[in-house]
C-alpha cells in the first residue's frame, strides 16, 4: 500500500457539503488513509460513528444555556428566523438575505481561526480539503496542498457566459445579468473589502475580487455534465459528475407504501427548508389529492407535520437509498439533492427557497430535466399537473436513465479521492 496520508476535511456545517465530504472521506479511509474532520461542533459523535476522527470547531461562542444541538443546528435556526425573505425576488434578497448570510459566514471564519491553527498543529495533515464558500486563512497557510471542493452551487465557479450566482436567471436571457451583478457589488463590496483585509492580515494571499474564498492547488466541483454550463477553466479544475456517499443506512420501503396504486415519489425540502412548516403542510395537502404514494423527509420540526394516508415519512430518511426507489423527486433544488437525483436518473419538481436552489431549479427547468414552480405562489393544480406530466414523459425517463448510468459509471467519489491523493503527493 502507498504511504498513509492524513487528510483534514473542513466542510460547511450544512448537510450537503458535510455529506459530500463524508462520501469522499469514506473512500479515502477505505484506501488506508487517516481522515480527520474539522467540522462544526454540532456534528460531534456523528462523524466518529462513520469511522472518522473528529477535531471540531466552534463557529461562535456557545450560549450559556446551550444544550446539545442537532447537526447543522446553527443554520437551521438562521434559516427559520429569516424565512420571510424567501418570498422576495432574488434581486431584492441580495441586501436582506444573501449579505446577512455572508456576514454570518465571515464572523464564523474569524472566530474559529485560532482553533483551526491549533487543529492543524495537532493533526499535521498532508493535505487539507475545504468544502465551503468562505475562506479560512489557516487552511491555506498551513504549508500543505489545499483542495477546494464546490458542492454547493456550480455558478460559484466563475466563467464567462454563465448567469450570476444566486439569481436564478435563465442562461439564454442575459437581460438582467448586469443589473444583478451591479447590485451584488453595491451590497457586498464593503463587506468583501473588510474580510479581504483580515484574510491578508492572517498571512493568506488576497482574495479574488468580490470572492469570499480562494481557489485551491486542486479544485473540484460537483455537477453532472448533462446539467453543466459551458465554461472555460484552467487545469486545476475537475468536474465530479456526482458525489454520492456510500454510508447511508439501508432502507426498506415501508409496508404501507408497498404494492399500492400510483407512482412512488420522494418529497424533501432539505434539512433547512423543511423548517418552513407552513410550506411543508401546504405541499403535503396538495400531494394528498393525488393517487400516488410519497416518502417524505419531514425535517427538524417533524412533530408539527402530519402526513396523509398515502404518505410515509420521518425526520431523516437515507436519501441515497430512497431516490433509486422512486419515479420522481420533489425538492428544494439544493445541489446535493439535485446531483443525487441526476445520479440516479430521476426527474424533478423544484421549489427553490434560497442560495443555490434558484440556480439549480432554473437550470433543471430550462434543460427540460424537470419543472421549476414558484415556491410560495404555485397552485395545487399546477403542482399536480407537473407531477402528471413528468411521470408520463417516457422519453424523459429514458433520457435520464441513460444519463444516470453514465454519471454512476464515472464514480465521482473515487475520482475525488484519487485527485486528492495525487495533490497530496505532488
Amino acid at each position: 500500500m502507498a504511504r498513509q496520508l492524513t487528510v483534514l476535511f473542513m466542510p460547511e456545517s450544512a448537510y450537503g457539503p458535510t455529506n459530500n465530504c463524508i462520501g469522499v472521506g469514506d473512500v479515502l479511509r477505505r484506501r488506508g488513509h487517516r481522515v480527520v474532520f474539522a467540522a462544526e461542533a454540532s456534528w460531534r459523535g456523528k462523524l466518529a460513528a462513520l469511522g472518522f476522527e473528529e477535531d471540531l470547531v466552534e463557529l461562535a461562542p456557545p450560549a450559556e444555556d446551550a444544550e446539545e444541538q442537532d447537526a447543522g443546528q446553527f443554520w437551521k435556526d438562521f434559516i427559520r428566523s429569516t424565512a420571510p425573505e424567501f418570498r422576495k425576488p432574488t434581486f431584492e434578497q441580495l441586501d436582506t438575505w444573501v449579505k446577512p448570510v455572508w456576514e454570518e459566514l465571515v464572523a464564523g471564519a474569524k472566530y474559529c481561526e485560532p482553533q483551526l491553527k491549533a487543529i492543524i498543529d495537532r493533526v499535521k495533515p498532508d493535505v487539507i480539503v475545504e468544502d465551503n464558500v468562505v475562506a479560512f486563512p489557516a487552511l491555506t497557510t498551513a504549508g500543505v496542498p489545499f483542495v477546494r471542493i464546490v458542492s454547493c452551487n456550480p455558478l460559484e465557479v466563475k466563467s464567462s457566459g454563465i448567469p450570476p450566482a444566486f439569481s436564478g436567471y435563465p442562461a439564454a436571457d442575459r437581460s438582467g445579468w448586469d443589473a444583478f451583478r451591479a447590485e451584488y457589488d453595491r451590497t457586498h463590496r464593503e463587506l468583501w473589502e473588510s474580510f479581504n483585509a483580515w484574510v491578508v492580515e492572517q498571512g493568506a494571499r488576497p482574495l479574488p475580487d468580490l470572492e469570499f474564498i480562494h481557489d485551491g492547488d486542486l479544485n473540484l466541483y460537483v455537477y453532472p455534465e448533462i446539467a453543466d454550463y459551458p465554461r472555460t477553466l484552467d487545469a486545476s479544475w475537475h468536474r465530479l459528475e456526482s458525489s454520492v456517499r456510500g454510508t447511508d443506512e439501508h432502507f426498506e420501503l415501508p409496508e404501507s407504501l408497498r404494492g399500492g396504486r400510483g407512482s412512488l415519489v420522494y418529497f424533501s425540502l432539505g434539512s433547512l427548508g423543511s423548517a418552513d412548516v407552513e410550506l411543508m403542510r401546504r405541499v403535503v395537502a396538495a400531494l394528498a389529492k393525488t393517487p400516488h404514494r410519497y416518502i417524505v423527509s419531514k425535517g427538524p420540526l417533524h412533530a408539527e407535520i402530519e402526513l396523509a394516508p398515502n404518505m410515509w415519512g420521518a425526520e431523516f430518511v437515507p436519501q441515497t437509498q430512497v431516490i433509486p426507489l422512486v419515479d420522481l423527486v420533489i425538492t428544494h433544488g439544493g445541489n446535493n439533492t439535485t446531483t443525487e437525483s441526476l445520479h440516479f436518473g430521476k426527474p424533478m419538481i423544484l421549489l427553490p427557497l434560497f442560495w443555490d436552489q434558484y440556480d439549480n431549479a432554473q437550470r433543471i427547468d430550462e434543460l427540460g430535466l424537470g419543472v421549476r414552480l414558484d415556491t410560495y405562489r404555485f397552485t395545487d393544480d399546477e403542482l399536480i399537473a407537473a407531477i402528471d406530466r413528468l411521470l408520463n414523459d417516457k422519453d424523459l425517463h429514458a433520457r435520464l436513465a441513460r444519463a444516470g448510468a453514465d454519471v454512476r459509471a464515472r464514480d465521482g467519489v473515487t475520482l475525488a479521492a484519487e485527485l486528492i491523493e495525487r495533490a497530496a503527493k505532488a
